[in-house]
């Protein structure tokens, strides 16, 4: 298979071993209305990049929130770094398609909070923030408040603030999803740097199936509700570090884009 061809397959990934994320069955009822999940069975292994996406309203959000912790399910089986899901654990990190800046702390206040709350010592605090600021551009407005920042600035301090911790298991709910088209390919490229020198495992939620290709090692296509995990595209575009432009313009993208709305819109209600 060469570097522009991509597969195909059912269901859950193979199992290399104990797996960063293991949904078996995981099914989300609710009394007296249709069942939200189905069942989902995937496998995310370690380090990968996994990009979820699927009709609108069919409980993308609700199965990253499981992972998270953050929300339950009735039945099956889930499983991060083989034990059972928690809020608030240190290795994670969630980000969301809103900024949620703090306007009363300037921006690298802000990202040093994500810090904070994990008792860094304030030493190395104001440095990981600093040249966390410096890796997404905004070394020159790290003592510029919210308001004072534009929306593409202000969601690049919300990603930089989300990657400081450098989370074993990051989170990505639409996060440029409330940006123009010009800026998301800008944060697409700057995601796409950053997480370069990232080892860790993402999964994000996105409506932009362009960005799951630019992005993604696997695409997970949910059907409508209840959702089942229906087809999941392994992605071959070529290495990791080329430019999201680039990538846009390979001829296997178009061909995966065209076969990612055919299937999603086939599950459309």
């Amino acid at each position: 298979m060469n570097a522009t061809e991509l597969s195909v397959s059912r269901g859950t990934a193979p199992d290399s071993g104990e797996s960063m994320i293991l949904a078996q069955g995981v099914r989300l009822s609710v009394p007296g209305a249709p069942d939200i999940l189905a069942g989902i069975d995937l496998s995310v292994e370690e380090g990968e990049f996994i990009a979820i996406v699927g009709p609108s309203g069919c409980g993308k959000t609700t199965f990253l929130n499981m992972i998270a912790g953050l929300a339950t399910f009735t039945s099956g089986h889930l499983t991060i770094a083989g034990g059972a899901p928690k809020a608030g654990r240190r290795d994670t990190a969630y980000g969301l398609a809103r900024d949620a800046l703090l306007p009363w702390r300037t921006a690298q206040q802000n990202v040093e909070l994500a810090l904070q709350v994990r008792h860094v010592a304030p030493e190395e605090m104001h440095r990981r923030a600093a040249e966390m600021l410096e890796r997404v551009g905004l070394a020159d407005a790290a003592q510029r408040f919210p308001a004072q920042l534009s929306h593409g600035m202000r969601q690049r301090v919300a990603l930089a603030r989300t990657l400081v911790t450098e989370p074993r298991l990051l989170l990505l709910d639409e996060p440029f999803a409330a940006l123009d088209a010009q800026t998301r390919i800008r944060m697409q490229e700057h995601l796409k740097l950053l997480l370069m020198r990232y080892s860790g495992t993402t999964v994000m939620v996105t409506h932009d199936i362009g960005e799951a290709i630019a992005l993604a090692d696997r695409i997970v296509v949910f059907g409508n509700r209840p959702a089942a995990v229906r087809v999941i595209h392994e992605v071959r575009l070529g290495s990791r570090d080329r430019k999201v432009s680039e990538v846009r313009a390979d001829p296997a993208f178009g061909k995966l884009f065209e076969r990612l709305w055919e299937e999603i819109e086939g599950h459309a209600s």
